[in-house]
């Protein structure tokens, strides 16, 4: 592991039944063995994001050749296992349509070479084009969305390999292309391109996005009754250290600066949301094994890193955010249930399940 910061338990305490993370009202017990499985039972290689569905059921995505989706149900019990169609699988949002669910998942177009081996010097992972596909929870394919040159959007030789993907009330689908042009693409509940903004070479730098992670659509004013709200997107712009706030119709209208953090897409809950960062911005660089979870109140201020150092705010600028070297490797996809218990998928982990972090 790496010891640019010496190990700290200044955020971590332990008790008779385990370690114990967090800050203030936002403490969480770590049960590592909440999945009942092995990788020798279950191959994975990373448990890349997760969502419950409306059964109340734990569905992951993972970029085994083997197990794209793996579903558990809350107490970490195996329900099933399947796909090899999704080789680049990073992410899955579930959407309850007319009475059923749906799968939207994410293949950012990086598989793993099958002519790989850990002396022979090629890359252990290649990149392709990627794509989005809407499933039936069975698994049947109802479309997919595939390179925007296809549409004229795109020009041939511009990457595509999307990242996350958010859907509206209306059934609007936003994806953003993080591995690839870093643009957020809009498109109809069919699957029909609207439109597109973002990139990462616009003079005004605060229309860029930089590695856009994750995306989703911030309802909270809406839901605590301002008349006049309305809901917008939150978007990770991971390599700024930041999240960028945009209107449902691609309008720029804010940023929220995170530094020393390399932050992913939010997940709301009730006033706060949560967001996964991969790494800590250590020694000028992004330090393997340095994840964490930071979590941010109504205002958008970070309230309390689960896993990572305390936040610190002078003269309400926030201060560099890292690890404190507790528990996570690089955190990448989590969910959260009704009683508020966190499930986290991590990134190069050494093919680990997820983990729970139960709250105190």
């Amino acid at each position: 592991m790496n010891t640019a910061i010496p190990a700290s338990r200044d955020n971590a305490r332990f008790d008779p039944h385990g370690l114990i993370i967090g800050q203030g009202e936002f403490t969480y017990r770590v049960n590592t063995q909440w999945n009942k499985m092995t990788a020798s039972q279950l191959p994975i290689e990373n448990c890349h994001d997760l969502a419950f569905d409306s059964q109340g059921r734990i569905i992951m995505v993972s970029d085994h050749p083997q197990n794209n989706i793996i579903i558990y149900n809350k107490d970490g019990k195996l329900i099933d296992a399947w796909g090899g169609q999704f080789p680049g699988a990073h992410a899955i949002k579930i959407n309850h349509e007319n009475g059923e669910d749906f799968l939207y998942v994410v293949d950012c177009g990086w598989v793993i070479n099958r002519q790989w081996t850990p002396t022979n010097g090629l890359e252990r992972v290649i990149p392709q084009t990627g794509f989005i596909a809407k499933l039936t929870l069975t698994g049947q394919v109802v479309y997919t969305i595939s390179h925007p040159q296809t549409i004229g959007v795109y020009q041939p030789n511009q990457a595509f390999r999307p990242t996350d993907i958010a859907i509206a009330d209306n059934g609007d689908l936003y994806i953003t292309d993080g591995y690839g042009s870093d643009y957020v693409l809009q498109y109809d509940s069919n699957g029909q391109f609207i439109r597109y903004w973002g990139g990462h070479d616009n003079l005004d730098t605060r229309l860029n996005l930089q590695n856009t992670h994750g995306i989703a659509i911030d309802k909270r004013l809406v839901s605590s009754s301002h008349t006049d709200a309305s809901p917008t997107l939150l978007i990770s712009s991971r390599a700024e250290h930041a999240l960028k706030q945009y209107s449902l119709s691609g309008d720029y209208l804010n940023t929220i600066s995170v530094p020393g953090a390399y932050i992913g897409g939010p997940v709301f809950k009730g006033e706060h949301f949560f967001a996964p960062v991969c790494w800590s911005h250590i020694n000028g660089t992004n330090a393997d094994n340095s994840g964490f979870i930071s979590v941010f109140d109504k205002h958008n201020q970070v309230v309390a890193n689960l896993g990572g150092a305390q936040p610190e705010y002078v003269n309400g600028e926030l201060q560099p955010m890292h690890t404190s070297w507790d528990v996570f490797r690089h955190c990448h996809g989590l969910c959260i249930d009704d009683d508020d218990n966190i499930y986290v998928g991590q990134w190069n982990a050494n093919q680990s399940f997820p983990i729970q972090l139960v709250r105190v």
